[in-house]
């Protein structure tokens, strides 16, 4: 791998204090695939996502295999990793009580929900209203939380919506509001569509901040469809947030969605926060070499500028 003739500037002011990256290429990064991708190989992923040092992990969806196929296959992909795909670092999707079912029944300890912040959007991925999903959502927290698990509650199209236009920063505040008040241990703000910008990110943290909601709960999750996520997540930390979603070579997209491109890259991300002095426990190097490889099981190359340039060759 080539490395770079010029090194990221070692520090910065008005960033500081640790980060915790949120990995979700190996579920939001491959459920919108067309080709189905061998658990196998979606195990392999997370097993190398672990050796290049990333710590959060979500693996897989315990979701119909109707409504996401790639994904029918999370038992087995749990199964393969062992205790590697278990414990409070290795949270899954379960939108609803059969999916949390099956979660707990192979020792699952982490679990996550996917809420929409507005009508439109809950309907197309739920079949639900905003006040349907959190009727469904309710026993689903209360009985992870019960069964000791770690609780994170999704909130998406908290900054546009492809049928509804711009999502009023209120509306926004008061869903999340709602999904903190069942009891999720953290909240994670996504710009579905990739439309936000980094004044409208500060605007949503304001009018969740009047809705009681600290930095210290949020997660931000940004796709790059305009090009915005890695400065809509700086900006997010450099007003406190801590928590920040990334997928390994910028995997995703969203099957409800079709105006949804890729996550923010993790590789992005990391070589943006190593260059403001924020350390990462990630290796880079290695992180490039799963991405590349990755890209290399899906037949095309990383959506990341960052695998791009360190994969060139000499």
């Amino acid at each position: 791998m080539r490395r770079p003739q010029v090194e990221p500037p070692p520090s910065a002011t008005g960033l500081a204090g640790p980060v915790r990256i949120y990995e979700v290429g190996a579920r939001d990064g491959l459920q919108n695939e067309q080709t189905l991708v061998p658990a196998e190989t979606k195990a392999e992923l997370v097993r190398r996502l672990v050796d290049a040092g990333l710590e959060t992990i979500e693996v897989t969806s315990f979701v119909s295999p109707r409504w996401v196929p790639q994904l029918a296959d999370a038992e087995e992909v749990i199964t393969l990793l062992g205790p590697l795909g278990l414990g409070h670092q290795r949270p899954v999707l379960t939108p609803n009580e059969r999916g949390l079912d099956r979660a707990l029944a192979l020792g699952v300890s982490s679990v996550a929900i996917f809420g929409s912040a507005t009508e439109t959007f809950a309907q197309k991925n739920l079949a639900s209203t905003v006040d349907g999903q959190m009727a469904m959502f309710e026993p689903v927290v209360r009985r992870a939380k019960d069964a000791g698990a770690w609780v994170r509650g999704y909130l998406s199209m908290c900054f546009g919506d492809p049928w509804e236009g711009e999502v009023p920063v209120e509306r926004v505040a008061s869903v999340a509001r709602r999904l903190v008040d069942l009891g999720v241990d953290e909240l994670s703000i996504g710009d579905t569509i990739g439309v936000g910008t980094p004044g409208h990110v500060v605007r949503v943290l304001e009018a969740l901040h009047d809705k009681g909601i600290g930095v210290e709960t949020v997660a931000v999750h940004f796709h790059d469809t305009y090009g915005q996520a890695l400065a809509n997540s700086l900006e997010a930390i450099r007003h406190g947030v801590r928590v920040v979603d990334s997928s390994a070579g910028g995997l995703g997209g969203c099957p409800y969605a079709r105006s949804a491109t890729g996550n923010l890259a993790t590789e992005d991300l990391v070589w943006a926060l190593e260059g403001l002095g924020i350390e990462t426990g990630v290796d880079l190097s290695k992180l490039v070499a799963t991405s590349a490889w990755m890209a290399e099981q899906l037949g095309r190359t990383s959506a990341s500028r960052v695998v791009r340039a360190l994969s060139q060759p000499e």
